[in-house]
């Protein structure tokens, strides 16, 4: 299951940008692009997820299904960076967007895969809670002395 879907991907991209994406072959219909851009935004959308699913794996189990929010987000913004950046990134234009997005994305999936970030999982907290069982266990001997016992002493 992907953590975004290629409608997102596609509305986060702007049409203009469509033939560029393509090559050199200039397509009139919207449509038609679209349709020859589909296997390049799934590609895009499966490295995105599989670059997600690496911090992931650290802390929880994956693929998330079902995902909390956040990921579809960033599923989008690092999608989308690895669509252009078939055909390069102006850092200096408006393309140093998708550049931005995807550095929050890595940067926030960093502090996931560290433990500093939570997202919001149930999962978190069992397998914290797991991992304090397995990992710390504490026995005592029996007790010597008690008040009961030295009584009077």
């Amino acid at each position: 299951m992907a953590y975004c879907t290629d409608s997102e991907v596609f509305a986060a991209v702007k049409e203009g940008t469509y033939n560029a994406l393509l090559g050199e072959e200039y397509i009139e219909d919207v449509e038609e692009r679209k349709k020859r851009l589909q296997p390049l935004v799934e590609e895009a959308i499966e490295d995105a997820d599989a670059e997600i699913d690496g911090y992931l794996a650290k802390r929880y189990d994956v693929p998330m299904s079902p995902a909390p929010k956040v990921l579809n987000k960033f599923s989008k913004d690092i999608a989308v960076y690895n669509l252009m950046s078939r055909i390069g990134i102006d850092e200096s234009d408006r393309d140093k967007t998708y550049l931005n997005r995807y550095n929050a994305a890595v940067k926030f999936l960093e502090g996931v895969a560290k433990g500093l970030i939570d997202i919001g999982t149930s999962e978190t907290g069992s397998s914290q809670n797991q991992a304090a069982q397995k990992g710390f266990r504490m026995e005592h001997s029996e007790r010597l002395f008690s008040r009961e016992s030295m009584k009077g002493y």
